[in-house]
């Protein structure tokens, strides 16, 4: 037996830190992120090999679900969870058949999910999943869910009577392979992509159903070039443990990345994680090493790097040699790096971000990070 109180001791205090947020329930922190994939097994297989997740807990035909299996991993306070279908024809199977591997569920951990649900419901979110109570010889588990963009879900889970391997329905996941972790640690951010006209509606939906706040707002003329621009707005809630950034397309000469997104995924929907890690030097080594390709920064880059970001701890060409970003604001310094799709579909991709005290989403890096997707735009014919 084992339970998930790693998965809440976050790096940083839970007070609140943003006051505008209303946090209308406590939102402690991400409690797992669930994706529908073609295959369980072997996307599970990817994410321990190349990014050094671990097994943690099995749902399928040897624990009595008829339907799919899925394969939980961990790693620090990081919960994936992979699950596919075992039958054709199931909301499972249509998910994927339409939309490739991609984020179903982005799962909160509350204290109270009968109330969260209520909250979210009474301000006009619409229901997914009323009030679900579970329980096993470890105690129980109360879930509940709301529809948000396109076909993602949020999935309160209230899980302080639980000790035993995620949720009940699971049995321990062990086998022989048990690759190096990677370094990360947290989920930072995760970033949704809707369409023209939408952002304003999902940003309000943040504030409006859980009280978020908006921290900061880009435009056509921060995040652009000669091609192409985006939009977004970052939602957060109180205690900055969620952080949503809404991304929308801006009309340009060119079709963005927001757009190439929503094309191949059909609609709208979670374009990428951010992890963080407290080493990137060290974990964007092991995952190069391990096949996770990465957008490429231009060596040009980095030739006003000290101008713009001033002193900072890491040595330069070490920064240089692995493509990893650097931006400062008034607080402190990231440093941050993104990974190509992580599937052949152009859409799931994961950001790595090291923060040294900096609250802020790298807008000084947008103009190379948006060149750099151009070209692997340009390269598949989609730009």
């Amino acid at each position: 037996m084992k339970d998930l109180t790693a998965v809440k001791n976050y790096n940083y205090s839970g007070e609140k830190i943003f006051d505008e947020a209303k946090d209308f329930f406590p939102i402690n922190g991400t409690d797992h992120v669930e994706l529908y994939v073609g295959n369980a097994k072997q996307a599970a297989h990817y994410y321990k090999s190349a990014f050094g997740f671990q097994d943690y807990a099995y749902r399928g035909l040897e624990t009595g679900d008829r339907e799919k299996c899925s394969y939980v991993l961990r790693q620090d306070k990081i919960v994936l969870v992979l699950t596919t279908p075992y039958h054709e024809n199931s909301a499972i199977g249509e998910h994927i058949k339409k939309h490739g591997d991609g984020v179903k569920v982005i799962a909160l951990w509350v204290d109270n999910a009968r109330n969260a649900y209520q909250q979210a419901i009474s301000k006009g979110a619409r229901s997914y999943q009323s009030p679900q109570e579970v329980s096993d010889e470890y105690g129980k588990v109360v879930t509940a869910g709301i529809h948000t963009y396109g076909e993602t879900i949020h999935l309160f889970v209230e899980r302080n009577e639980y000790n035993g391997y995620f949720m009940p329905g699971f049995e321990k996941l062990e086998s022989e392979f048990k690759p190096i972790p990677t370094g990360l640690k947290y989920i930072d951010h995760m970033v949704g992509n809707v369409e023209l006209g939408s952002m304003n509606t999902w940003s309000s939906f943040y504030q409006d159903v859980m009280g978020f706040a908006n921290l900061i707002t880009f435009d056509d003329k921060d995040i652009s070039t000669e091609y192409t621009a985006l939009m977004s707005k970052v939602m957060t809630n109180g205690n900055g443990r969620i952080k949503f950034p809404i991304n929308e397309p801006a009309i340009g000469k060119k079709n963005s990345q927001v757009q190439e997104f929503l094309d191949f995924y059909a609609g709208p929907g979670c374009q990428h994680i951010a992890v963080a890690t407290d080493d990137i030097v060290y974990t964007i080594s092991q995952m190069r090493s391990r096949g996770v390709e990465f957008l490429y920064v231009p060596g040009t880059y980095y030739d006003t790097v000290k101008d713009r970001v001033g002193r900072i701890e890491e040595d330069l060409e070490v920064l240089k040699k692995w493509g990893i970003m650097v931006d400062r604001d008034e607080e402190g310094y990231l440093l941050q790096i993104f990974t190509k799709p992580v599937e052949d579909r152009p859409t799931l991709f994961f950001e790595i971000i090291q923060r040294k005290g900096a609250r802020s989403f790298g807008k000084g890096n947008f103009q190379a990070l948006f060149e750099s997707i151009e070209a692997e735009q340009a390269r598949r014919g989609t730009l």
